[in-house]
């Protein structure tokens, strides 16, 4: 079962369709530059987390603004989608809960939102909707996989082809091709 969940994990389906890579790079981006904006602006990393009473505001803010620096560049990459896809989701859904319920019943500590409305459940979809694409991107990334215009694509061609015996054959100064060995019965 273990196996099933590392394979899973590690090794996810890489023939979908080119596209995918546009969902890698929508997502991948907002989270490099909402984590680079955590580090250059204090009212969005260490400031946002003390006023929402986060635990240990300092070292949340640069973790999650560290987690969103690197696991974008590796959804930008496609490499560990499912993996980084994972943490996201998780990422979102407490960004979600810690935030919007607050907003709802009007007692959020941050500003509220500069035009109506500013409380309740349509300030609350307002407001919700970067968080909510985010994670609907990670849970698409998460099942779909990087699809083939990939790091995770790249490596697994890389594997595969090691594992099968391919070489590559000097034909002459120029000019290489790859052979696989005949197999005989």
């Amino acid at each position: 079962m273990k196996n099933r969940w590392t394979a899973w994990l590690l090794h996810p389906p890489t023939d979908g369709p080119n596209a995918i890579v546009a969902i890698r790079l929508m997502a991948g981006a907002v989270f490099l530059w909402e984590g680079i904006l955590k580090f250059v602006y204090e009212n969005q990393g260490i400031g946002r987390f003390t006023k929402l009473g986060m635990p240990f505001p300092a070292f949340t803010a640069s973790f999650v603004g560290g987690l969103e620096i690197i696991g974008g560049m590796l959804l930008i990459l496609g490499l560990g989608t499912r993996l980084i896809s994972i943490a996201f989701v998780i990422e979102m859904l407490v960004a979600m809960l810690s935030t919007k319920p607050r907003l709802f019943l009007g007692t959020l500590p941050l500003p509220p939102p500069p035009a109506p409305p500013v409380a309740g459940i349509w300030a609350v979809l307002h407001e919700i909707r970067s968080e909510y694409a985010q994670l609907m991107s990670c849970v698409f990334l998460l099942a779909a996989g990087p699809g083939a215009w990939s790091l995770d694509a790249w490596k697994d061609s890389v594997v595969t082809r090691e594992r099968s015996g391919a070489r590559r054959i000097e034909a002459g100064p120029s000019i290489a091709k790859e052979m696989t060995p005949c197999r005989t019965k």
